[in-house]
This record gives C-alpha cells, structure tokens and sequence, in this order.
C-alpha cells in the first residue's frame, strides 16, 4: 500500500509540490504541524475511504467515434495555435504543482499573496487539498488508461520534461484540472468578495491542461467534477471547515497590511485573453 501510494504521487509530481521533508515543521505558529505521509508529503484531510470514488461517479471517456470524442479532437486542434503564446507560457506555470511556486497561482484573483510567511494557513490548506483533489482522479485514471493528445498528434507539450511520466498515467479526467477547480471553490469560499476572480482562474487552471496538449477537453472537464465533489466531502472535515475559517481571517490580515500577489499580474492578464476554445 505504501509502495503504491508512493508511486502514484511522484508519478503526479506531488513528491515537489508538497515540499522538503521539513516543509510541514517550518510553518507559522498559527499553524499545526501535519503528519507527512511520507518525507515530503503533507496528508491531506481525508481518508482513503473519504475520497471520492471517482471510478464509480464519473462516465467511461469519448467513444471512438462519438460527437464527444470529434469534440475533443476539434478542441484540441485549435488548442496547438496557442504554442509559444503567453498563454503557453502560463499554461506552463500551471502545470508546476511544485511549493512555494504553485502557491502563486491564484494569487491576482485573490488580491493577495499566498506565502508560507504572510498567509501561512491558506498555504498549509492548498497543499493538503491539493493531496486529496489530486489523489481522487486516480481510480479512473487506473481504470481507463486514456491516451493523451500528444501521444496521437505528435505535436510538442509545454512541459516536455514529464513526458515519459505523462505517457504511463491515463489521460481520463484531468487531475490538474481537478486541483484547479478545487483550489478555485475554496478560495472562493474564503474570499467571496473576489469570487468571479477566482473561479474564472479556476477555469483557466484547467484549461490550460488543453494548452499545453496534454488532455482532451473531456478530461478537463470531469476532472472539475472531481475537484467538486472532493471540496463537498472535505466540508464533512472539521480539521478543513476550522482551516478554511481561519483562512478567511488570515487573507483580511493580509489585506490590511495591503500585501501585494506574488505573481505578474500584468503579464497574467494578458495571457488569460488568449483563451483556447470552449466547448459548446
């Protein structure tokens, strides 16, 4: 079992994203500490048995042959004009899920930063959600083995060092898409005033798994379901509704001192108005 979890993980490139073995030891003191459930890995809020089923709740993908599958072929088509855009290049950061970097993402939608240092308590809560959104796609990922884009189109992806670990998961749903959503419904939670903001970042998160050529739009968008019915199953969690109030305090604070977002908000913007298409 371990062993197993082990592999899912570094396959997804949570080993980095959820930091050094003492990432969890070195946050505020208004922060507990939480168990890793291996050296590097914050466990998320819920049990194995929590998580969604996500083999159970979602369909089989496209059909060879069906109007949904011509759909995520057109999808992805038009998606390869956007190569070696802004909107690219964004797309790449997305797919980083390595801390402190990722922590940025959502931080213009907020108006905000999302540190370990100004806003310990959001930090700690986007790495353990990330854990359980992330970890959710895997029983259909396991059960599908979807292939990706690129590996039918031969056309280049944005992160062309995590080819070989792409190639060996199932495509079938986004587990980016699934963390983006889920970061987006709770940081909309927490921030109500920013909402719009972070939902449409939200939506942008995933759909820059089309960008970068690495899912079809199918998988983006059951891999938003996913991240929803994680975020419902953690509101079940008293550790993550205690997190998520604690948050809503610390982002006032943060404000307050009139903190600015760590990323460019500028050059974000601009990228984002380079939208891939969307379905129907």
């Amino acid at each position: 079992m371990k062993s197993n979890l082990r592999a899912r993980l570094s396959i997804f490139g949570l080993a980095l994203a959820l930091g050094g073995p003492g990432a969890a030891a070195s946050l505020a003191e208004e922060t507990t500490p939480i168990p890793e459930i291996r050296p590097g890995f914050l466990k998320g809020y819920l049990s194995k048995e929590a998580l969604p089923d996500s083999a159970a709740l979602l369909p089989p993908p496209p059909a060879v042959g069906s109007a949904a599958e011509a759909l995520d072929l057109d999808v992805a088509r038009a998606s390869l004009a956007l190569r070696d855009t802004p909107r690219w290049l964004l797309a790449a950061a997305d797919a980083n899920l390595k801390f402190p970097e990722a922590a940025g993402g959502f931080s213009c939608a907020l108006g905000a930063p999302v540190t370990e240092q100004d806003t310990p308590r959001l930090y700690q809560m986007l790495r353990r959600v990330m854990t359980d959104a992330g970890l959710a796609t895997f029983a259909a990922k396991d059960k599908y083995q979807h292939a990706r884009p690129f590996m039918l189109d031969g056309q280049p992806i944005c992160t062309p060092d995590k080819e070989k670990d792409l190639r060996e998961q199932g495509s079938y749903p986004s587990g980016h898409a699934s963390i983006g959503w889920a970061w987006a419904l709770v940081l909309a939670e927490a921030s109500p005033d920013q909402s719009e903001a972070i939902l449409a970042r939200g939506r942008a998160f995933g759909e820059s798994r089309l960008v970068c050529n690495v899912h079809w739009e199918s998988d983006v968008i059951e891999g938003r379901f996913i991240g929803a019915a994680t975020v419902a199953r953690l509101h079940a969690e008293p550790a993550f509704v205690a997190d998520l109030d604690a948050v809503k305090a610390e982002l006032l604070a943060a404000r307050g001192k009139n903190l600015p977002p760590q990323r460019d908000c500028k050059f974000e913007s601009e990228a984002l108005a380079q939208a891939p298409p969307r379905s129907p």
